[in-house]
């Protein structure tokens, strides 16, 4: 009993820390005020900000919850465990064990949240996937790598769209524009982001030999009101054309494809998949704000970057991941140094450990 005890006294001393973190104070302070807020007789006219802030009050409380009842659990085991000591009792010992260990397993579960503490970790994502240097490898790497993604999503119960796509020469994609929606979905792959290397011996070579492709994958959070942007309509060209993907009735038919270009910055979204013009207008806009609030907080970085005398990588550069098939079988993240072996698990949709490993890196950093 007397093990139990400190193993519970030990446990509470990192929720503690751990509460310190994730500053739950400051969090239920948070959840008063938008409360606040959501009580004004005319929150509910904004239904787009309305249910933001709707969904960032239940995010929020449930992870002050998770923590609030592992506490209660762990002080009530705690005391009936010192009780039983004082008392010479061991009657509920296994008892109290496996609960314990059913405790720190919960744990291990929400001190996962600590990692999800940026401000758009909760958000859901616009995901671009776009074959780069190797031809047809190039493009099938591409949607080997969307097909790796859509495998994730589906493990996490994340839902996806695919906005837009464009199919290669010979095999393969292009380039392809997914909406993911799911809790923590931009928290999860933010760290995605970057180049990905594929070795391999290409299926497309007579010769068997072996090729070195890339695909650019980006991730944005879909922001969907963003004060800092104004978009002015003289600053956009709207084409719209006919759908080539899936979608809804008559998709092909009509000109329900939308591509909308932001003459200032050259930013060029498409979207073809929604059912009407109109969704696929709406849905094009919602991506250009959260590609131009990304635009302009990467220039604001590289100015500051520029002043500081620092040297600026090129994105391409940006390397994340290698993906090595041959002549041995290895992926290897470049930010972490995270590898293994179990190549087929990672394209399957096995990308937890890589996540979890780039995610600790950067909680390590910032505290």
């Amino acid at each position: 009993m007397h093990e139990l005890i400190e193993k519970a006294r030990g446990l509470l001393k990192k929720i503690k820390e751990a509460r310190s973190v994730f500053d739950l104070d400051t969090k239920k302070n948070k959840v008063l005020a938008l409360e606040t807020e959501m009580s004004l007789p005319d929150f509910w006219h904004n239904r787009r900000k309305s249910m933001m802030v709707s969904k960032e009050v239940s995010v929020l409380k449930d992870e002050i919850c998770s923590w609030d009842n592992l506490k209660k659990e762990i002080d009530e085991i705690l005391s009936i465990a010192e009780e039983a000591e004082r008392e010479n009792d061991s009657s509920l010992g296994q008892e109290l064990a496996q609960k314990f260990v059913e405790l720190e397993n919960d744990f291990k579960k929400i001190e996962f949240s600590l990692l999800m503490a940026g401000k758009y970790d909760s958000y859901n994502i616009i995901m671009s996937i776009y074959a780069g240097a190797g031809g047809t490898d190039a493009q099938d790497w591409a949607a080997m790598l969307l097909r790796m993604y859509l495998r994730y999503a589906e493990n996490k119960k994340f839902k996806v769209k695919i906005l837009d796509q464009s199919p290669g020469s010979e095999a393969g994609i292009k380039s392809v524009l997914l909406e993911i929606l799911g809790k923590y979905a931009y928290g999860y792959l933010k760290s995605e982001a970057g180049v990905h290397r594929l070795v391999r011996i290409s299926p497309f070579d007579a010769e068997k030999m072996r090729h070195t492709s890339f695909a650019m994958v980006e991730v944005l959070p879909e922001l969907e009101e963003v004060g800092e942007i104004d978009i002015k309509d003289d600053d956009l060209r709207i084409d719209v054309f006919r759908a080539s993907g899936h979608g809804g009735q008559s998709v092909n038919t009509t000109d329900s494809a939308v591509r909308i270009r932001h003459m200032p910055t050259g930013i060029t979204v498409n979207c073809q998949n929604e059912r009407s013009q109109h969704q696929n207008k709406e849905t094009a806009l919602k991506i250009l704000k959260s590609k131009l609030y990304q635009y302009y907080l990467t220039e604001l970085e590289e100015e500051k970057q520029k002043l500081r005398g620092e040297f600026t990588e090129a994105a391409w550069g940006n390397q994340a991941r290698s993906y090595v098939l041959h002549p041995y079988k290895l992926v290897k993240d470049h930010l972490t140094n995270f590898e293994t072996q179990e190549v087929d698990n990672v394209l399957d949709g096995g990308l937890d450990s890589f996540i979890e490993m780039r995610l600790k890196q950067e909680v390590n950093k910032n505290f």
